[in-house]
């Protein structure tokens, strides 16, 4: 699994590669964790995303209370079918945009 991320003024697209599962956990957090305290807006781009479990789940919640709990502003773009499926089981829509 990869993880970019690129920043432009008050927004962070994370992109995503391959396994997004457990193995991912501390790269993923180092990201958003170091994101400036001016950035309000949060992309993640799972166009290149195969696979998806629940260690991913909770590391997307995780990025969400980071970010501002019920205030952030985040939205996951590009997921193919398979992810897209594993979100909308898991009522992802609720708290993330999703497109």
């Amino acid at each position: 699994m990869a993880v970019n991320a690129t920043t432009n003024g008050n927004s962070i697209t994370i992109k995503v590669s391959g396994r997004f599962d457990f193995s991912s956990h501390q790269e993923f957090r180092q990201i958003y964790e170091s994101v400036p305290a001016d950035v309000t807006r949060y992309t993640v781009d799972m166009s290149d995303a195969t696979y998806l479990d629940s260690s991913a789940l909770g590391m997307l919640l995780l990025m969400r209370d980071h970010a501002g709990g019920d205030n952030a502003s985040i939205e996951i773009v590009n997921c193919n079918d398979d992810v897209k499926k594993i979100l909308t089981i898991s009522n992802f829509g609720q708290l993330f945009k999703i497109s």
